[in-house]
This record gives structure tokens, sequence and C-alpha cells, in this order.
């Protein structure tokens, strides 16, 4: 994108312009893209004329098999895309297309028939991936004092000399602002006014906002700057920590990170990336916990990944014993209280019995040790609690306290054995309740491990369960506010099936719900999606995904630093806030700008025109390729007027990070905040 610089402000101050190069224009249409709708869900760049939408999907044969009535068959498709995978590629459509969408969905509920070897050659440059807990705890091992201090002081300057960049970027925001006059783009003018005005209130927080890694509205991601395993304020910075040769823990984490964007842009094996995303949020880790940095690569690969689409029963029970939820609810700590006592009961009885067989007198009583009953274990209600609240039930599913107790009386002596040495599930007999536990009025006394064996058994063929997890099932993938009648439909089931999850995403997805207009560009995409789906969108070759990675992190939402249980959200309030706005536009512009390390995007060939020839036309090009032509008037007349607007940007277009203006972003905000809705 060129600059050409404007006549000098009162503060002396040039700001950029934007010129007409294919980059600008996809640029400027991209970051549109992203901030009218929060991550509209982009088609793909395949001819798919505008006409298509006119024609009768009963009678398309890319739609047999499915109950399609109200959606065109590109509108489908890329609603399945959207849904079913991280959005669309370049020429998807037209494959799927050829293929039949019903023959698609069918393959992706049946990853393994899928060919996916060029995704593992690119898993290759992460070796962490294949190795396991004991060789990363002895790879990449904490840092010595004096290293963790060294490191502590270079991240200080660097966040006092972001701190003064960001305070110089502040004054010249509010000298320009000073100078603006009201925001163009047409419609309700009192509104738009009255936004910009909320804007320019909010301004003086506007860097703070800028800088911060997680947007205010999700309390999901509190407290998650300070602990940052990743670290690192510029996206295109590699903190040292977890550079490529770096055998600190905090690489560990982030060739997790790195991996799974990589899958999500790359794999063929779409659904099974956004189920393993789904069911990691579900079952949430905090990486950022001691010793759990280690575990969650098997977590992952071991737990999650392979019963994404079995008996939701196995998951449950993958997950109670992976030493990743242990050490992360701290279950691993929890003992009958009463089991100390009984140690020491049965060792002095086997020192009673050893005297007396040899005619030993007895010892002195030994005087009480305070440190040592300190030490003493007792019953932790963590794992108990969120295996019914978070895991099988729900808030709502009708337990008490009393049965949060008792569950984690069951759990007792489900363990980590040499939790910094391998970390392995151990069941420990002399730290379980013997004694029977009543759980939802059924008694629980198998015995030893079986108590929460048969816990686990209770609470996921409970009917709160099974309306649970196909209500969180249906707000993934329908809705944020699914049709009852559609859940009632997918909880019968889940019942009938065991808890099959492939047989309840056939349901939702075999259902005249899920392909309604309603559904149709009802969600709202998070962090996460926006990063990769805009990447798939473009057709970006991405070397380096650690960047995208840092940006999914700074829009709001760290991969694998959700630090309470709950989970990132999945309803579209969380993500809808002026810092996701910001973070929004400033991605999409790095990214289409080609300011992102280690990712490159062939403009003129997306736009398929020479835009320095005929603006108009790179224009109407890009409004098809990424708003699928649906952009009404206002919104086309708007992106024009923009162009060559110095409000739209602040700062020189090679600092993405730095100021976009309050009041523009909040008026277009609320003008098209739900683009992806169809009209």
């Amino acid at each position: 994108m060129r600059l050409q610089e404007s006549p000098a402000s009162q503060v002396n101050q040039r700001i950029p312009t934007i010129s007409a190069t294919p980059r600008s224009f996809l640029a400027v249409i991209l970051s549109f893209a992203c901030v009218l709708s929060l991550g509209i869900e982009l088609p793909a760049s395949a001819a798919n004329p505008a006409s298509a939408k006119d024609k009768k999907p009963k009678n398309d044969p890319a739609l047999k098999g499915l109950p399609i009535t109200e959606l065109s068959p590109d509108e489908a498709i890329l609603h399945a895309l959207n849904r079913l995978a991280y959005g669309p590629r370049p020429g998807e459509v037209e494959r799927i297309r050829q293929m039949g969408l019903a023959k698609w969905v069918e393959q992706q509920l049946n990853p393994n028939s899928i060919d996916d070897r060029a995704l593992d050659a690119r898993l290759a440059d992460y070796p962490t991936l294949r190795m396991s807990t004991a060789k990363l705890i002895d790879e990449y091992p904490q840092p010595k004092p004096a290293e963790k201090q060294a490191e502590k002081r270079a991240q200080a300057q660097a966040q006092q000399e972001q701190r003064r960049s960001d305070a110089a970027a502040e004054k010249v925001a509010r000298d320009v602002q000073g100078t603006q006059g009201p925001v163009a783009g047409g419609g309700d003018g009192e509104a738009v006014q009255q936004n910009t005005a909320n804007a320019k209130q909010e301004m003086s927080d506007a860097p703070a906002l800028m800088k911060q890694e997680q947007p205010e509205g999700n309390p999901a991601t509190k407290g998650v700057g300070k602990r940052d395993v990743l670290g690192g304020a510029d996206p295109n910075n590699v903190p040292r920590a977890i550079a490529d040769d770096s055998k600190r823990p905090q690489r560990v984490v982030a060739e997790l990170g790195m991996a799974k964007v990589t899958r999500a842009i790359y794999s063929e094996r779409q659904l099974q990336q956004v189920m393993d995303d789904f069911w990691f949020n579900h079952f949430n880790v905090f990486a950022g916990k001691g010793e759990d940095r280690y575990y969650i690569t098997s977590y992952e690969r071991d737990v999650i990944q392979p019963h994404a689409f079995g008996k939701f029963k196995d998951l449950v029970t993958a997950t109670a014993k992976s030493p990743a939820m242990l050490f992360y609810l701290d279950n691993f700590l929890s003992a009958d209280p009463r089991a100390a006592q009984r140690q020491a009961a049965e060792r002095a009885a086997r020192q009673q019995w050893r005297r007396g067989r040899f005619g030993w007198p007895a010892p002195p009583r030994p005087v009480g040790n305070p440190q040592a009953k300190k030490n003493e274990r007792g019953l932790n209600e963590n794992y108990g609690r969120e295996l019914m609240e978070l895991h099988t039930l729900g808030v709502d599913g009708g337990y008490t306290q009393k049965d949060v107790t008792e569950v984690a009386r069951c759990f007792t002596g489900w363990t980590i054995e040499k939790p910094r040495q391998y970390a392995d599930f151990k069941f420990d007999d002399r730290l379980h309740d013997p004694d029977a536990k009543y759980v939802l009025g059924k008694k629980i006394h198998a015995g030893g491990m079986k108590d929460g064996e048969q816990v686990i058994d209770l609470l996921v063929h409970h009917p709160s369960t099974a309306r649970f997890i196909s209500t969180k099932l249906a707000r993934r993938f329908v809705s944020d506010n699914p049709p009852p009648a559609l859940i009632n439909r997918m909880v019968e089931t889940f019942q009938s099936s065991d808890g099959d999850i492939k047989s309840v995403l056939h349901i939702m997805i075999w259902s005249p719900e899920f392909w309604s207009r309603e559904s149709y560009r009802a969600k709202i995409k998070t962090p996460f999606e926006l990063v990769v789906s805009a990447v798939r969108a473009l057709g970006t070759d991405v070397d380096t995904p650690l960047p995208l990675v840092q940006w999914v992190g700074r829009i709001g939402e760290p991969l694998y630093q959700c630090q309470p249980p709950t989970g990132y959200s999945d309803k579209a309030d969380a993500w809808v806030n002026t810092g996701a706005l910001l973070n929004r536009l400033n991605y999409s512009l790095a990214l289409a700008g080609n300011k992102m390390r280690g990712a490159r995007t062939d403009v003129a060939s997306l736009l398929g025109v020479d835009s320095s020839a005929d603006p108009k036309a790179a224009l109407d090009r890009a409004v098809q390729v990424f708003l699928g032509g649906q952009a009404g008037p206002t919104t086309v007349e708007t992106l024009e007027k923009q162009l060559d607007n110095p409000q739209v940007l602040q700062a020189k277009l090679d600092d993405a990070h730095k100021q976009v203006d309050l009041g523009v972003v909040a008026g277009l905000n609320f003008k098209g905040t739900r683009l992806e809705r169809s009209p």
C-alpha cells in the first residue's frame, strides 16, 4: 500500500491517506468485513455469480440428500464451510459443488477417511508434539533463578518502551480527533454522531484497549496478561523464550499454538479441528498453571483428539484420568481427610506387631509435629464441582452442594505419579474414602477407583447431561439461541445412542434448522476463527504461524491460556466491544497489507483486475470476493468514500497496532454490526 502524506496538522503530524493499489482495496474491504460484523463468515474467492441465489436449491444436484430449502447452493456450501470448517479457501466452493455437499459432510464426519499427509509434513516442524511428558520435562526445563530475573528485566524494559509509544500515539490521536468532523458513510446520522461521541469519550482509554491482550467483555480472559506464557507485545516480534531454538517451557506451549493454527488453516479434516477446539474448550485446561504446560501436549493429543467423535463417556473418563485435568483442578491433591490417620494407625500396628514378636521395648511416644499436620492432604471439591457444572449436567442440572462433596469423595485417590518426572495417572487406594457416598440420590459404594467410574457412568447417562451437551453443540454450530425442537431431537439421539457424539452431530447437520435462513450468518466469529478464516479466505501462504498465534491473543483469545475452567465463551456478547473491533481492524490491515512476518498474500491474483487502472472495478470485485456481493448500496458508498479518508487510519500502516479512529470504527460498527445476518 502506498502512503500519501497530507498537509501537517496542528501538531505538525502527517496523516497518511490510501492510494488505489490492489493491496489498499484488499486491506480496506477485509477490514470492513472484520469490523462491520466482528468477523463476517467470509465467502471464498471462487467464481460465484450473483445469480446463484436465484436458483432453486431443491433441484440442484450439489445439495442432494440434505434438507436445504431456504439457501441457494453457494449459500449452503459457504454455510457448511463456515460452521463445519474454518471458512472457505479459494476454489473450495466449486470443488464441493462438484463432489456434492452431502458427500463432503460425510467425509468430515469420518476424518480418518481423508488424506491429510500434507498437514503432517507441516507439523513435522514442531518436535514437541510427538514427545512424551517425561521427555518434555527433561528437554524443556524451568530456567534457573538468575535467568528468570534477566528475562523479567527485559520484559519490564519492553513494557516501558511500549507505554511511552502508546502515550505519544494517544496525544497525536487526541489532537487529530479535535480537528475531525462527523463520520461519513450515511445511515442513521443521529446514531452515528452519538456513537462517535461515545468513542471520543473513551479515547482516553484507547491505548490500553489497543494493547490489551483480551477484550474487556470476556471474563474468561481476565488475568491472562499477567501469566501469558507466550508474551510479546508485537506479534511480529518473537520473545527469546519461544524462539525456534529455545529450550524453555514456553516453547512447548508456543508449538501447541502454532500447530493448532496450522491445522485449522491447512488440514483437510476441518470438522476434526473444529471439534478438537470445541472439546478442549469444554474440558478447559490452563497452560499457565505450573506443570500443566508440560501436560497439555499429551492431553490434546491422547485425550481430546482421539475421542472427539466417539462416546461421550469415554471422553469424560479420559479427561478425568488425565494428569493435565488432575493438576489443573487440584484433584491430584484430594484425599480422604482421615487417610493420614489411617496410615499412621497402620504403621503403629505394624510396629506393635514387630515389637511383640521380637520382645522389643515400646518406643517413647512421639511429640506432635505441627508441620506434618499442616501438610496433611484434605478433600478438594474443585473437580467434583466442575465435573457436574461444566462437563456433564450443567449449572441447572439439579445437583446440590452435598452432591459436589460426595462426588469429590468418590474421586479421592485419583492422582498423579511423579508429577515432575513423568506424570502418569495413578489411583492411590490409601488416599481414597472407603465409605459409602450418595450422589443425586444414588448410593455409590463400588469400592476403590470404581467409585469414580460409577459416578461418571451416572452423570453421562443423566437427562440433564444429554440436554446440556446437545444445547452447547447447537449453540456452537447453529446459533446463539438454537431452536428448542432441534435440541430436543439431539437430546433423544444422545440418549438412544449412548452418548455417541457423531450421531448427535449427524442429526443436527441433517436438520432443516441447521440450513435455515435464520441460522445463515447468525454467528459471530471468535478471535481464533476470525484469524484463521481470514487467512484461508485470502489464500495466504503461511510459513511462520507464530505471529498469527499472537494476533489471536491480542484480539482476545490467547490459545491454551483461558484461566477459568469455563473455557472461552461461545456467544457473541463476549466478543463485542471496542477493543475487539480495533484489534480485528488492525489484524486485517496487517494481513492484507503483507505486514505480517511469515505470511504472504497475492493481492493482484485475488482481485483479478488492475485496480490502479480501474479502481471502481477493483472495489466491485473486492466486494464480491469478501462480502459475497451482498453489500448494500450504503455500504459500497461508504467504502468508496473511506478509501481516501485519513480518518480510517491515524498511523503508518507498517505499524498496524497503532491508532485507528474510534469514532469511525464505532460509527461503522453500529451501522453494520449484524451484517453477517441475511437481509
